[in-house]
């Protein structure tokens, strides 16, 4: 399944790596043991991974129950498991080189990997955590990786309340939520009426972590 999209001037690089982690992910503590780390233009030559996301994955559109009907979800999704080759190498780099950088903290590797795909600034996803399997009841992270059009990660503590973090993700971006994060607070990808182009996330996660 093709989508079209006009390249960004922000990130031509004629090949597409990896920047470092050590040294440059900077904090930023929350509340009730919660904490997102964030790297802007972690990966360097990103247009050229969006392009094979959006040319060679198998992009899947779903339908859930909401208010006692079938909507469909906002957004297209794919969603690879531990054994599954990812679309694009640096993606099994990216997954690795977390994995390696976050082994104190997290004890564990990534496994898995979602994607989602907001096509335009209709696609969202609302206001959630993480929180089916041990993310109810044990701290742990979820690392995303963004490409394409910038669109903001909102964060806000669990109950509602206004934003009180936020992020533009895009262009290689990387954000990891950690700590309690998915229990104690919550994050969002909101509509805008702007124009936009796509964007894909990229969430690795660990085992049972969805």
């Amino acid at each position: 399944m093709a989508h079209a999209h006009q390249p960004s001037m922000f990130d031509l690089d004629e090949r597409a790596t990896l920047g470092p982690l050590a040294g440059v992910v900077n904090r930023h503590p929350l509340t009730r043991g919660a904490w997102v780390d964030h790297v802007p233009g972690w990966v360097h030559g990103s247009e050229q991974i969006l392009d094979v996301l959006l040319e060679q994955v198998d992009w899947r559109a779903e339908r859930r129950e909401m208010y006692e009907r079938e909507v469909d979800v906002p957004r297209l999704l794919r969603w690879y498991g531990p054994d599954e080759a990812l679309p694009h190498p640096v993606l099994d780099q990216a997954r690795t080189a977390l994995s390696d950088f976050y082994a104190a903290e997290l004890g564990e590797p990534f496994v898995s990997a979602g994607m989602c795909l907001y096509r335009d600034g209709r696609d969202s996803v609302a206001w959630h955590g993480d929180t089916i399997g041990r993310g109810r009841h044990t701290d742990t992270m979820v690392a995303i990786v963004s490409f394409g059009e910038p669109r903001p990660l909102l964060l806000r503590p669990r109950g509602g309340g206004e934003p009180s973090v936020r992020f533009p993700l895009g262009h290689g971006d990387l954000v990891v939520m950690g700590g309690s994060c998915q229990r104690t607070w919550e994050h969002c990808i909101p509509k805008t009426s702007r124009h936009v182009g796509p964007r894909v996330s990229v969430q690795f996660r660990p085992v049972n972590v969805a």
